[in-house]
């Protein structure tokens, strides 16, 4: 008999945890290997994740709604057969049995600056415990930070960004004492139909919260004239389908224009850890799509700047048929490094696009509208119809300053602009 430790796999890139849908089997329960063990949802797409062993369920760690860390132990499982490498049971499941029981026992943390909960309904999880006994955060603390996880749970995230900003509550007095609270307005938020939040919209509630919590927002606009551009497209949109057996959206030509600002402008295709800012080398342009249900998806176009045109529009149309059919799989929206709202196609004129975390920025391509313009000719100037279309980039103003910002929003609308209307397809 062995027991395996089954970890919270991988589930993309930028993703560091995720929330147990449905358990499929409970304790004592035989399972096969490559079986569905339970449903996972992270904030970009829900995923079935199967065991890879043969055995019998020794203990589930976890319950479901709980959210757990990428790579923790989340169940054990007793197997017959022997496994490649021989495991006792982990360092890390045995920290969860033994946080629990401190956590029921007594709510003080080592160190002559703890506190005592005054709120016996506060959860810290493992992982925040440890983060927080190594930095000598008491509990009276930790209460203080700003919470963005489900049911205001305190995600490593979290911990790291206050640390980060140098701990502004540590000498803070204890939440008994008089001093600044938020104030309980106790609003009146009417009556009507509820409608309770699904798991996807929870977390992209706490995605959004947290990027908003996070990164200093500040957005440009710019208005760019398309009409080149338009022309072109409505001229070859048929012929394109003909021979390539693909649509021709204006997509794929908005992320070539992006692409192409951003090789001129790298800074824009990063990220900030602490106090490191990671230039990325591959640009992954993702794409917000809404699926059936109204919540919002990002699936990802990876390598934008390597791919023709073709390509581009045969990728593109294959990712929004997955995310239309819910069929999108975790490769699919991860890996972005920077990402295109369009918002023109609910009709809106332009848009304040949240930041996609981690990146560092994020464009929303308004309404492509017809309008009399004033145009400078040689002969002098005249009043046209001209189709036009707001840019807006929100970006994180601790990576991307003013000039780089609208730089780089100048050179994206003069792609647009300087299309080639002489293009082959």
């Amino acid at each position: 008999m062995s027991l395996y430790n089954f970890k919270m796999p991988k589930l993309g890139e930028s993703i560091k945890e995720a929330a147990i849908i449905t358990w499929f089997k409970n304790v004592g329960n035989t399972i096969e290997e490559d079986e569905i063990l339970l449903d996972v949802a992270t904030d970009k797409v829900d995923a079935e994740v199967p065991s890879p062993v043969s055995g019998t369920i020794e203990k589930l760690l976890f319950k479901a709604n709980d959210v757990v860390q990428i790579g923790e132990v989340i169940a054990i499982i007793k197997t017959d057969g022997k496994l490649s490498t021989k495991k006792k049971k982990s360092v890390i499941s045995s920290a969860v049995d033994k946080s629990h029981k401190d956590l029921k026992g007594k709510s003080k943390l080592s160190g002559s600056s703890s506190f005592s909960v005054s709120n016996s309904n506060i959860f810290f999880s493992p992982l925040i415990i440890r983060i927080a006994k190594q930095n000598h955060i008491s509990f009276e603390e930790l209460a203080r930070i700003p919470a963005t996880g489900d049911a205001n749970r305190l995600r490593k995230s979290d911990i790291m960004n206050y640390i980060a900003e140098g701990r502004p509550y540590k000498f803070a007095q204890p939440l008994q004492n008089k001093g600044f609270a938020v104030p309980n307005l106790k609003f009146d938020k009417g009556t009507g139909k509820i409608i309770e939040m699904d798991r996807m919209r929870q977390m992209i509630a706490d995605h959004m919260v947290f990027s908003k919590h996070t990164s200093p927002h500040v957005t440009a606009y710019v208005e760019a004239d398309l009409t080149e551009m338009v022309q072109w497209r409505n001229k070859t949109k048929i012929p394109f389908q003909k021979t390539h057996k693909q649509k021709l959206t204006f997509t794929p030509l908005f992320i070539e224009a992006v692409a192409n600002a951003i090789k001129d402008f790298p800074l824009i295709n990063s990220s900030l850890d602490g106090k490191n800012i990671i230039v990325k080398p591959d640009i992954n342009i993702g794409m917000a799509a809404a699926l059936p249900n109204g919540n919002l998806i990002v699936p990802v176009v990876k390598n934008a700047d390597k791919k023709n045109l073709v390509e581009l529009a045969s990728e593109i149309n294959t990712l929004s048929e997955k995310a239309r059919n819910n069929k999108l799989k975790v490769d699919d929206t991860s890996g972005s490094t920077f990402t295109i709202s369009n918002v023109g196609t609910f009709g809106s004129v332009m848009g304040t696009p949240i930041i996609n975390q981690p990146e560092a920025a994020i464009l929303a391509t308004g309404i492509i509208k017809k309008r009399a313009e004033v145009i400078e000719r040689e002969a002098g100037d005249t009043i046209e119809i001209r189709h036009m279309m707001y840019l807006s980039l929100s970006f994180d103003h601790r990576i991307v300053d003013g000039f780089l910002a609208g730089s780089f929003l100048r050179r994206i609308a003069d792609y647009m602009e300087q299309f080639d209307v002489y293009r082959k397809i």
